[in-house]
Parts: structure tokens; C-alpha cells; sequence
């Protein structure tokens, strides 16, 4: 869906985004609460953050003023709002590669979270990722922005594996569009006017970022 098609849309109460008979209300619940945290994580890193990234920097105050239901707003993204890397086939080939050769981990790299809440919802967020892959694969290519060769391989990981992970390498989970502060500020303002039918088209909006965003990574690999 293009802008100019996104902003002919009729004006009207009922949500643009609406659950399809395939995307069970149950999911798109269940996502709402993943990305609860997944903000309160964003929150927390926030009030800690001095200079960079600018997405939480320069939006301090943005953040520090997210009240509940602004939160509950955002958390409705049609989106994962975090990553782990659900594009990169190759970080998953590689955690397959390591179970069967004991391969040493490598070193860990920057971490964008790291208040304690990090590992918490990183485990949140592989454990809700895994079960889709092994569920829906059509709604973690859709929700999570998730290729379908890393469905395909996170999906036969172990649960065990998942929780490993999620306790060794916290580096992995960052935000959505961390270099695009702008899109922050706008998601962070719509939600907190409370405007349902501005809100709607940003979220559409974010669908539209983040089918971009798993193309060029996808073209990358």
C-alpha cells in the first residue's frame, strides 16, 4: 500500500489494520503483549541514555511521558517492535552449526539494551518468535518481519536452545528502525494525542517500514 493510498483512506472509527480470518485475534493479542514489554525495556534504556542513539536520546522526554494507555496504543503495532536478527539466515545457520560441532560462541558484540530488563525480554521475544515459526510461519514472516529460511530455522531450535540463547547473547534484541529517530517521535506523538484514525495510518506505516527493512536485509545476505 502506498502514502497516497494510505491517506485516501476513509475516515472511520473501525481499525485499518483488522483481524483476517488467518491471523487469529489471539496473535495479534498476544503480540500487543510482547511489545508491552518490549516498550517498557525501550523506557528503561531511555532514562539512562545520555547521548546516542538519538531514537531514545532525543526523544527523552518522549519516553519518560509514555503513559499506560499510550503504551497499550503502541504496543498494537501490527509489528514486532524489537529484533533479534529474524532476517539474518545466516546468525541461524549458525546456531544450528554450533549444536552439532560445539563450535565456540563468538565474542559478543555492542549491545543497544542494557538495563536488566534486557535479557528478560529478549527472552520473551525468542520464546513468542519461536513458537510462530513453529505455528504460523505466515504470521512470523508478517509480524516479526521474519524471512521464511529463518522460520524455517529458528522454528527447529529447542526450547532449551531459544532460552540459551536469550541468556548468552542479549546483543541481539534491538529496536525497530534504531536509526530512524523521526520515526519514533511520530509513533511516540500519534499514540500519546490518543487520535484513533492518525494512529491507524501509522501503523500501517510501520507495516510498510518494516516489509522495506526485511528486504534489504534480505538482498544482503
Amino acid at each position: 500500500m502506498s502514502d497516497e493510498e494510505v491517506s485516501a483512506l476513509p475516515e472511520t472509527d473501525e481499525p485499518l489494520w483488522a483481524t483476517r480470518s488467518w491471523l487469529h485475534a489471539e496473535t495479534l493479542e498476544s503480540l500487543a503483549e510482547v511489545n508491552e514489554q518490549c516498550l517498557e525495556l525501550l523506557c528503561d534504556q531511555a532514562a539512562v541514555t545520555r547521548t546516542t542513539p538519538a531514537m531514545l536520546a532525543e526523544l527523552r522526554v518522549l519516553w519518560a511521558g509514555l503513559d499506560v494507555s499510550a503504551r497499550r496504543r503502541v504496543a498494537r503495532c501490527p509489528c514486532l517492535l524489537l529484533d533479534a536478527g529474524f532476517v539474518s539466515a545466516s546468525r541461524w545457520a549458525a546456531v544450528h552449526e554450533r549444536r552439532v560441532h560445539d563450535r565456540e560462541r563468538p565474542a559478543p558484540g555492542a549491545a543497544f539494551f542494557t538495563v536488566p530488563r534486557t535479557v528478560p525480554a529478549m527472552r520473551l521475544v525468542l520464546t513468542y518468535a519461536w513458537f510462530l515459526a513453529r505455528t504460523h510461519g505466515v504470521a512470523a514472516r508478517l509480524l516479526l518481519g521474519m524471512s521464511g529460511q529463518c522460520a524455517r530455522l529458528i522454528g527447529a531450535c529447542t526450547l532449551r536452545e531459544v532460552t540459551l540463547l536469550a541468556e548468552t547473547q542479549p546483543q541481539w534484541l534491538k529496536p525497530r528502525w534504531p536509526e530512524r529517530p523521526s520515526v519514533w517521535r511520530e509513533l511516540l506523538t500519534t499514540a500519546s494525542s490518543g487520535e484513533p484514525q492518525a494512529f491507524e495510518r501509522l501503523r500501517i506505516r510501520g507495516v510498510q517500514l518494516l516489509a522495506g527493512e526485511v528486504r534489504a536485509l534480505r538482498d544482503a545476505e
